[in-house]
C-alpha cells in the first residue's frame, strides 16, 4: 500500500486531472451561464441573444484582407449567410472594394478599432481617439453600429466610450480559438456542438486565419442550414 505522502501526492494528483479536466470543458463548452456572469460585472456588453427561434449571428474579425475576404463572401452567398464583419481601419486602405463588396452584398461592418493589439492595454484616451478614428474611415462605406475590443478584454471605461458613440458592445458565445488553433476541422465541431438558438459566432479573417475561416464556413454554414438555422448579421439577431 502507498504510504501517507504517497496517498497526498496521488490525491494532489487527482485534484489537477479534475481541475484540468473540469477547465477543459468549460474552455471548449463556453457556458452561458459563466458568460451571463461576465455580462453582469460590466453591464454593456452582449455575448449572445435571449431567443427560442432558430437564430444565430456570425461575426468575422481582423479583415479585410486582399485574398480571403473575398472567398469568405463567396461562401456566404452560396449559403444565404450573413455576417458582421468587424474591419481593422489601417487594413483598409487598398481593400476600399472589398468593403464596398461586404456592404453591397448586405452584411454589415462593425468597428475593431485600428490596428491588431489589445484594446485594453489603451489609456481611455487612446482607445476614444482610436475608436472615432476607425469610425471616421469605416463610415464612408456604411456607418458602424457594434464595436468589438481588440483581443476581446475591455473594462467599464471602454463601455462607457462606445455607448457615448452610439455603439453596441458585443463578443460571443462560441469562439472556437481559432487565432490559437490551426484547424478548420476543431473549429467546425467547436462551432456545431456549442450552437443554439441566439448564438454569436466569431471567426477570424485574414491570411491562414481566413483561409480556415474559408474551410470551417464551408462545412459549417450547409449544416446550419440543414438543421433549420438561419446566419445573420448581429443587428438582426437583436431586432427579429
Amino acid at each position: 500500500m502507498p504510504n501517507s505522502k504517497q496517498q497526498i501526492a496521488m490525491y494532489f494528483l487527482f485534484i489537477l486531472f479534475v481541475s484540468g479536466a473540469s477547465l477543459g470543458l468549460t474552455l471548449f463548452f463556453q457556458p452561458r451561464s459563466l458568460l451571463k456572469i461576465a455580462a453582469s460585472i460590466i453591464p454593456g456588453v452582449v455575448y449572445f441573444a435571449e431567443t427560442d427561434r432558430q437564430i444565430v449571428a456570425l461575426t468575422i474579425d481582423d479583415g479585410p484582407d486582399p485574398n480571403t475576404t473575398a472567398k469568405i463572401l463567396e461562401v456566404l452567398s452560396e449559403n444565404e449567410a450573413k455576417a458582421t464583419f468587424f474591419l481593422i481601419s489601417n487594413r483598409v486602405k487598398g481593400n476600399e472594394a472589398i468593403v464596398n463588396e461586404i456592404v453591397s452584398q448586405g452584411h454589415e461592418i462593425g468597428n475593431h478599432l485600428t490596428e491588431d493589439k489589445p484594446s485594453i492595454k489603451l489609456s481611455p484616451a487612446e482607445f476614444e481617439a482610436d475608436l472615432l478614428e476607425a469610425d471616421e474611415i469605416l463610415s464612408q462605406f456604411s456607418k458602424p453600429l457594434w464595436l468589438r475590443p481588440a483581443s476581446g478584454w475591455y473594462d467599464r471605461q471602454m463601455i462607457e466610450t462606445a455607448n457615448k458613440y452610439n455603439y453596441r458592445v458585443a463578443l460571443g458565445s462560441i469562439f472556437p480559438y481559432d487565432t490559437n488553433i490551426n484547424s478548420s476541422d476543431f473549429a467546425s465541431k467547436h462551432i456545431l456542438v456549442n450552437l443554439s438558438p441566439g448564438s454569436i459566432i466569431v471567426l477570424h479573417d485574414g491570411g491562414l486565419r481566413g483561409e480556415n475561416t474559408v474551410k470551417t464556413l464551408t462545412n459549417v454554414l450547409p449544416e446550419l442550414r440543414r438543421r433549420g438555422y438561419e446566419v445573420v448579421t448581429l443587428t438582426e439577431l437583436f431586432t427579429n
